[in-house]
Formats: C-alpha cells, sequence, structure tokens
C-alpha cells in the first residue's frame, strides 16, 4: 500500500518535523508500506482552515488506490473533531488507513468499535491539552487585572501609548480632548437639565462628536471613568475590579447621573427558582418550547407549555426521565481492557508532550535568569553612579515585570501539564463509572454530567431524545457489549 508521512508542528520551538519523520520510517518498512509522499507542515492545528492539511486531504481523496496515512502520534495529525469527519468518510469507503505510530493504533475500514473510541478518546484528550493552554491567556489576563492593567483597548476618554525605552509594548493613559468630552458629558446630564437627545446635540455643538444614544448610554454607564473596569461585561462570569489609572470624573458624579437615569422607584427583580433538575435542560420536539417543572402530590412533572398551540403535549415524571437519562449513562460505560488500552494510548502519545514542555521551560528558565541578572547589574550601576535614580526606577519597573510575567508562564506551563491529567483522569473515570456517578450526584453535579456528556435534550411524547457529545456518541453506537469484541486489522501484534 502507498502510504503518505505527515509530520507537524505548530511552531518552530517543538519537536521537529525530521524528528518525527525518522520515528516513523522504521515503521513504515516494517509494515511493507511504500513511502509515495512525505509532508512537513507548520501550522496550527485549531486556527484558520489548516490550508496544507487539506492538500493531504485533497491527495487522499483524488488517490486511485487506498492510501496509509501515518503519523507520529493522535495529536500531530489532530487536535480537534473537525478533521475526524472528514478522515472517517475516507476510511469508511475504504480509501485511507490511519497508522498512528505511538499509540500503536491503525483506523481502516474494518477496524473496530474499541479502535474507533480509542482515535475518539485521543483527540478529545489532545484538545483538551490545547484548552488547557488556552485557559493560560485567560489567567494570565486574571492576573493583570488584580494588579489594575486592563489587558484591552480602554474606553473613549483614553488611548494606549509606546512605554519609553520599549516600543513593543503599550501603556493606558488619558486623552486629555476625549476625557473632556466625557467629563463634560456627565457634568451637563447630572444636572437633569438634558434628556439623551438634548445632551447629543449639545456634545455635537461644543465637540464635533456626533453620538447615537446607545453609545451615549454605554459611556454613562461605564465605571472606568471613576477607578473600576469590568471584565466580560454581560457574560455570567463578568467581574469588577480597581484600575490603576488615572480618573477622568468622581464616583460621586457617576452615582448622581445613574440615579437620573434609572429614576426613583425602579426595582430590581430576582428569580428565586427551585431547584428542579431538569429546569432548563429540556425542550419540547414537536414545538420548541421550554419544558417546564411543576410539583403535584408529592411528585414532579415536566410539560410543554403549548404557548404556540395545543398539541397534546404529554407530562412525563421527573422519576420516569432520570431513568431514561440513567440508561443512557449504563450504555457508556467502558469495558476495562479496553480503558486499559487507551490509558497506554495516552502514556505514549505523552512523549511529544514532555519534549514540548521541557523546551518551553529550559526557554523560560533563561529568560528568568536573563533578567533577573539585569535587576542585578542596574543596582550596582546606580549604586557607582553610571545611572541615574529616574534611569534606575526606568528599568527596574521593565525588568521586574518581565521576571513576574516569566514567574506566571512558568506556573501556567505546570498548571496545564496538571489539568491536562485531571481533565483525562475525571473523562475516563467517568466512562467506567458513569451510571454510578450519576446515581450518587447531588441535582447540581448531576446536571454538570448531563451537559458533558448530552445535549439539545427533547421531549417527544413519552421519551426523552437528545445528541450525545463526541467522544460519547461513539460509546453510544456501541452499546450492544458484544460489539466491543476485537476484530482483525492491518495492525495486528505477535
Amino acid at each position: 500500500m502507498k502510504a503518505i508521512i505527515l509530520a507537524r508542528v505548530s511552531d518552530k520551538k517543538q519537536d521537529s518535523n525530521e524528528a518525527q519523520i525518522l520515528r516513523v520510517l522504521d515503521y513504515v518498512k516494517c509494515k511493507n508500506l511504500t513511502v509515495w509522499k512525505t509532508y512537513e507542515i507548520e501550522e496550527s492545528s485549531t486556527k484558520g482552515d489548516r490550508e496544507k492539511f487539506q492538500q493531504v486531504v485533497e491527495e487522499i481523496t483524488n488517490a486511485s488506490e487506498p492510501i496509509a496515512l501515518v503519523v507520529d502520534t493522535v495529536d500531530r495529525l489532530q487536535r480537534s473533531f473537525k478533521e475526524s469527519v472528514q478522515l472517517d468518510d475516507l476510511r469508511k469507503e475504504g480509501k485511507l488507513e490511519i497508522h498512528f505510530y505511538r499509540e500503536s493504533l491503525v483506523i481502516n475500514q474494518n477496524s473496530n468499535s474499541s479502535d474507533l473510541l480509542r482515535w475518539d478518546m485521543a483527540v478529545m484528550f489532545a484538545r483538551s491539552y490545547v484548552l488547557q493552554l488556552s485557559d493560560n491567556v485567560k489567567r494570565k489576563q486574571e492576573q493583570m487585572l488584580r494588579s489594575g492593567i486592563y489587558p484591552s483597548r480602554p474606553p473613549y476618554g483614553y488611548k494606549r501609548v509606546p512605554i519609553p525605552g520599549n516600543e513593543k509594548k503599550t501603556h493606558i493613559v488619558i486623552d486629555e480632548y476625549a476625557s473632556k468630552i466625557v467629563q463634560k458629558a456627565y457634568e451637563w446630564y447630572a444636572t437633569s437639565s438634558y434628556s439623551m437627545d438634548l445632551l447629543r446635540e449639545k456634545l455635537k455643538k461644543e465637540y464635533g462628536v456626533d453620538w447615537s444614544k446607545g453609545y451615549l448610554d454605554k459611556v454613562l454607564k461605564d465605571h472606568f471613568y471613576y477607578g473600576l473596569m469590568t471584565w466580560n461585561k454581560g457574560k455570567s462570569n463578568e467581574k469588577v475590579y480597581p484600575h490603576k489609572y488615572p480618573h477622568v470624573i468622581e464616583k460621586s458624579l457617576f452615582d448622581q447621573v445613574q440615579k437620573i437615569k434609572a429614576g426613583f422607584n425602579k426595582k430590581p427583580f430576582k428569580y428565586a427558582g427551585k431547584p428542579y433538575i431538569y429546569r432548563g435542560l429540556l425542550r419540547c420536539a414537536h414545538c420548541g418550547l421550554a419544558v417546564t417543572p411543576e410539583k403535584h402530590k408529592g411528585h414532579v412533572y415536566y410539560h410543554c407549555t403549548q404557548y404556540k398551540g395545543k398539541h397534546g403535549a404529554k407530562w412525563l415524571r421527573e422519576d420516569n426521565i432520570t431513568e431514561q437519562i440513567g440508561k443512557v449513562f449504563k450504555d457508556i460505560q467502558i469495558p476495562e481492557e479496553v480503558l486499559n488500552q487507551i490509558v497506554t494510548s495516552l502514556q505514549s502519545s505523552h512523549e511529544g508532550k514532555i519534549s514540548f514542555r521541557e523546551t518551553q521551560y529550559k526557554l523560560l528558565t533563561s529568560e528568568h535568569e536573563k533578567y533577573t541578572k539585569r535587576l542585578e547589574r542596574i543596582y550596582i550601576d546606580r549604586l557607582d553612579g553610571r545611572i541615574t535614580d529616574d534611569e534606575y526606577d526606568k528599568f527596574y519597573q521593565q525588568f521586574r515585570e518581565k521576571v513576574t510575567e516569566i514567574d506566571t508562564q512558568l506556573s501556567m506551563l505546570q498548571e496545564a501539564e496538571d489539568n491536562y491529567y485531571l481533565s483525562a483522569k475525571y473523562l475516563l473515570e467517568l466512562a467506567n463509572r458513569a451510571y454510578e456517578l450519576f446515581e450518587s450526584s447531588e441535582v447540581e453535579e448531576r446536571r454538570q454530567l448531563i451537559k458533558l456528556v448530552l445535549s439539545n435534550l427533547r421531549v417527544e411524547d413519552e421519551f426523552v431524545r437528545y445528541d450525545a457529545i463526541k467522544p460519547f456518541d461513539t460509546l453510544l453506537n456501541y452499546d450492544h457489549r458484544q460489539s466491543w469484541l476485537p476484530g482483525l486489522d492491518s495492525n495486528q501484534q505477535p
């Protein structure tokens, strides 16, 4: 069989393409495959359209005979399920056989369910690792916010300018002209003499700014102007932090404006929902409306409101729903021997992650040492009079921030590694003890388990329908345990 060898790195800091190719060449000879083409790709597996990967797919699609695609490990081929759709279609057609060297896994037209599950699980954990690294960005932003630094574009009235001596970085300062407009907008509105439309006209006449009513409303509600910055505004994880930048207005002026805008009779509405297990998770399969819970004679029932018109919707007891969803969790339990195969695959593919982590760790520790030595040198230079106190303060601030940033990156590198294993351990435990965990969980934990495994839950007559989230859909496709039995494939081991 002709073979395409594919090696990929997302950046030059990772294990080289040449190293990946050398590792799989002996494997290709051992499998009596003929190297047809070799692709060395440098592109992210999670960003953009993956043009070079698509070229490989096109080669396989247009080939007149089946092709073996050989890669070092699963995460060198993909880190998400979007590629699985294309590759699996080619596999089912008999046009593609995928060889994952480190996982000792071959996927082809005749692969059994346990091998397909190992593939799906490997992709899930590869994606989990990427998500952990991307979470590092959020944690870095969190650290900046706690330090009073705003990591995004500031509101009108402020601007970003380069930091002297470090043109690649910027910091936020007051925009003298724009901040004056903001200040006057607050002062005029606080007199209670201007409606929003009159204030817009006043600002246009005096300063030439033509703001929409919505934009003016946004300016008049922004806490940033008196010292607080809001992050993830309007989302469930919205947070507020004090910032270190100069204030445009006093809080008392801000409060006066809010009082005028809100009036004196508006009261906040607070929704007090009861802890029903399936509240907000179910919709009617007939009309799409929410299925709501009600309690009658000690039992909880769920039903469609039929607000869009009567269609004979039935009432379903909560116990009945739990029984149906509990069966789903029974069906996703993995046999012990298949679970062991998955664990072995994860251990094999982790070798590449260790190499990447070690490279990153060496780079960061080297940078840390460099800036620590610079801090020591500028201190001696100040004592010897080679630099002024102002110069020392400027350099000290720059180098100290760099050391702190590197410390954060080092801790996040280790945290990403730890969280990867925690995620893997949790998901494998869920697959192995799914029903037991579901049965023993409290209301909120049970809701989280359902969201992890199922989506688009809907009630159709007396039945709960759902879509399974990958890789749990693979488990549910093979809920007859006989299908877990191994079959013959091209990766037979002695």
